[in-house]
């Protein structure tokens, strides 16, 4: 759900995914860990009106998987329709 939201938007903060998606922001962190060290999303830190912010992008890479991912279901749903 996180790379298909990020894949609409040119980037998108740590509170706004975390609303999306219902996540806890641990278990947003733990994803995203995992995500970034995929190379599927970017994260950068900064402050924003003295107050940390998190910043998310979707890499290259990660739209390039994301689209491979939806030309499969794409595929597989239209097998199974047959």
């Amino acid at each position: 759900m996180i790379i298909s939201l990020l894949y609409v938007v040119e980037s998108a903060d740590f509170i706004w995914i975390k609303g999306q998606t219902g996540l806890t922001d641990g278990n947003l962190s733990s994803h995203l860990s995992k995500l970034e060290t995929a190379g599927y999303v970017i994260v950068e830190k900064r402050v924003k009106n003295k107050k940390s912010n998190t910043l998310l992008k979707l890499s290259a890479g990660g739209r390039k998987a994301f689209e491979e991912y939806r030309k499969n279901l794409a595929q597989i749903l239209g097998t199974a329709e047959n």
